[in-house]
């Protein structure tokens, strides 16, 4: 081969069929379309009758004893953090790469956020970065299982446990992921997750919290779930699910004042998705095992999946990612990698995943409660900000991984041209370089 083979020289490409659905998602068929429209027909999108049959469902899919449904993962997250006891002066920890809806609620509550790194091959939080973070008010571990990837939650609960913090798993790319066999989302104290259109258990816009805790559970629906204290509405009768007489005592105004029930539109589809989603994920991880098969062995370029661990997977493998190792390759810069890929015909090739969140200004300067001074340093007894420099790994996220098609169904033809795209590359990085 010469150089005039990599399609970025004039080449031709690698990748050449038609996609078709292979990246359609949601899976939105004439099931979804009827349970939603029974929902409109009778004018139930304010009730609560079809959520809970959804968290039931739910509940019993995850092997958790509770599910709360929201109006979107962010405020699932903000209910769990609260539950938890998370408040005016108190610090979480959260790793750096994540969406920020997992840490910046804690801000709405008067709490800090002191970052922890990641892992370099699972992109996780690094437990070897945690312990020495835990201070006198530290409530809680916001433990997120990144791009479907569980994280390695074995040291991360003897930590906690040790320490009396609380942990919180956000399942928000995990849907479906094991960990040694167990569900994310069932090993710590709570879990809160997106079942925004975008995930890989997708219904709308849409959260879920799930469980098996009951002061936890109940702590979450007096702080956002009015109806469902004892007092009626307009919408619903009456419900009483709270056993704690604390908590009675707010019964009709939801402690946090906010409104966190569930739109039933999300909630009756959801209730279709969740019936189909264990075949669809298996259809799934088929496909991208296969993909990554294929590249077995290949210089510069890993797989992020779980072979560490027995009876480990992937889920839905929301935002597939790829290990990305310069060193293999001479140097090669991740950016010219991912642009020769894209060139190849793979437009899902971008460089690194979500920025770092310990670099962003809101957790530095923000004064989000009107304190007078940022709400980082408002009310904590110490400094927990960290700038850049402090989190090498998190800090090096836009060169050690890659994007990589997220596959739906499993075609064999059409998974090989993608794979020989990335192959076709990383086999010409001198001429790259």
């Amino acid at each position: 081969m010469s150089a005039s083979d990599l399609a970025l020289f004039g080449g031709p490409k690698s990748v050449t069929l038609d996609p078709g659905d292979l990246f359609t998602w949601p899976i939105v068929t004439a099931e979804d379309e009827e349970a939603v429209l029974a929902v409109l027909r009778r004018g139930g999108m304010s009730g609560t009758d079809v959520t809970k049959q959804f968290e039931a469902e739910f509940a019993g899919w995850m092997g958790t004893e509770f599910a709360l449904g929201y109006p979107s993962g962010t405020e699932s997250l903000r209910g769990a953090m609260w539950a938890c006891g998370v408040g005016l002066g108190d610090e979480i920890i959260c790793p750096s790469i994540t969406y920020w809806a997992s840490a910046a609620p804690a801000q709405q509550l008067g709490a800090a956020v002191n970052f922890c790194d990641i892992q370099r091959d699972t992109l996780c939080l690094d437990p070897a970065d945690l312990e020495h973070r835990i201070g006198r008010r530290t409530k809680a571990i916001v433990v997120v299982h990144y791009a479907a990837h569980p994280a390695d939650m074995d040291p991360i609960l003897e930590i906690a446990r040790r320490h009396g913090v609380k942990v919180i798993e956000d399942v928000s790319h995990a849907q479906g992921s094991l960990y040694k066999g167990r569900m994310c989302g069932t090993m710590g104290d709570v879990a809160a997750m997106s079942l925004m259109s975008g995930k890989s258990f997708a219904c709308g816009e849409a959260g879920m919290l799930v469980t098996s805790d009951r002061d936890i559970y109940e702590r979450a629906i007096a702080y956002g779930h009015y109806e469902r204290t004892g007092a009626p509405s307009n919408y619903n009768p009456p419900d009483q699910q709270i056993t704690n007489a604390d908590l009675k005592l707010y019964s009709g105004i939801p402690i946090g004042g906010f409104k966190h029930r569930m739109h039933q539109l999300s909630s009756a589809m959801g209730r279709v998705q969740l019936r189909h989603y264990p075949a669809r994920i298996v259809e799934i991880q088929r496909a991208l095992n296969r993909f990554w098969d294929q590249l077995d062995g290949l210089p510069g370029l890993r797989a992020h999946r779980p072979t560490q661990w027995p009876d480990s997977t992937m889920g839905g493998w929301y935002f597939a990612r790829g290990l990305y190792r310069a060193e293999e390759l001479g140097g090669l810069p991740c950016a010219r990698f991912t642009e020769a890929v894209r060139a190849e015909g793979v437009g899902a090739c971008g460089q690194g995943a979500n920025y770092p969140l310990h670099t962003h200004n809101v957790f530095h300067t923000a004064d989000v409660l009107g304190a007078g001074k940022p709400t980082a340093l408002a009310f904590t007894e110490r400094d927990v900000r960290q700038g850049p420099g402090t989190l090498p790994v998190a800090e090096s996220i836009r060169e050690i991984c890659i994007g990589v098609p997220w596959f739906k169904h499993d075609v064999p033809e059409q998974i090989a041209q993608y794979a020989a795209a990335y192959r076709k590359v990383a086999e010409h990085a001198d001429e790259l370089r």
